[in-house]
């Protein structure tokens, strides 16, 4: 069942590099693609799953709980090891972000494969939570602390970013009972059903095989520790949290996939080693292949 539900989903990755490889459509609309996605598409899909989500129900909050606490736990283990290995900003935000960021096109995609729109709704509120907090970890790893920013700068990047003001735009909806009325469920789920098969072909689109070449062992060891050893994390802060079931799925899924490719951009913005992120994207999101559904396997799912 595992690979009937996933591979899909890789499938599409693969032909997102095939087309951009071969020059289909044009270069130009890739970047428009992910704009479109990224400022329309993703945030109505958020909006959608959070507006009428049970964020009542005490295993939701325990969920978005066990999410924070294991981010938290991942990066303030690479912090302790930078003290023993130092590393330049440049270095040290592309390695954060290779193991507290993720794909949330294929993390959305398997969960709802696997979970439908309960498991949605959950996904979401990971996200809603998950989102401020790895943007936040991720300036603070590719910034020096000479030029660091400080708090209200920070709240205003925050802001900016459509992802951040969906969830709260969804969270409000579904505390204050509101919902999505009018017939605006309707066009928020159409919006919402080109958003992750456009995010995959987008993903497979930014995939540079080139960047291989370099930094091949930290590529492989932060792969390894992302997706083998961060699920591994995640269940056992689910056990401690007392998850189970959906939310148990949920939170392993998305400490199971690959880093995100706005990784990519946020280094490059930052002056940080972007080869060495991009190398980071492309490894984890290649090598994903295999690791999802062997950790699905192991967890029991299959």
């Amino acid at each position: 069942m595992i690979f009937l539900t996933i591979w899909p989903l890789f499938a599409l990755i693969c032909l997102g590099f095939i087309m951009a490889k071969s020059g289909f459509p044009e270069p130009g609309f890739w970047p428009a693609a992910e704009r479109v996605n990224y400022f329309i598409l993703f945030p109505a899909l958020l909006v959608g799953s959070l507006a009428n989500a049970p964020l009542g129900d005490p295993a939701i909050l325990r969920l978005g709980g066990a999410a924070v606490t294991t981010i938290c736990i991942a990066a303030a283990a690479v912090y302790l090891w930078r003290l023993v290995s130092p590393s330049p900003a440049a270095r040290f935000g592309p390695t954060v972000q290779g193991l507290i960021r993720f794909n949330t096109y294929l993390g959305l995609a398997i969960t709802a494969s696997l979970a439908g729109a309960s498991g949605m709704e959950r996904a979401a509120v990971v996200l809603a939570v998950a989102v401020p907090l790895v943007n936040v970890l991720s300036i603070m790893a590719l910034t020096d602390r000479t030029a660091r920013r400080g708090p209200f700068d920070l709240g205003l990047m925050m802001l900016r970013n459509p992802l951040i003001l969906a969830c709260i735009a969804g969270i409000t909806l579904a505390l204050t009972g509101l919902g999505l009325p009018f017939g605006t469920a309707q066009f928020f789920t159409l919006l919402a059903q080109a958003s992750l098969p456009l995010g995959l072909l987008c993903v497979g689109a930014a995939l540079r095989p080139a960047s291989l070449r370099s930094d091949s062992r930290a590529i492989a060891t932060n792969g390894l520790t992302r997706l083998l050893a961060m699920p591994v994390l995640a269940a056992v802060v689910g056990l401690v949290f007392g998850l189970g079931g959906i939310e148990a799925l949920v939170l392993v899924i998305f400490f199971a996939i690959p880093t995100a490719p706005t990784a990519y951009v946020l280094t490059r913005q930052f002056g940080g080693d972007s080869t060495y992120m991009a190398g980071l994207v492309t490894a984890q999101t290649l090598a994903a292949v295999l690791t999802i559904p062997l950790v699905l396997l192991i967890y029991g799912i299959g």
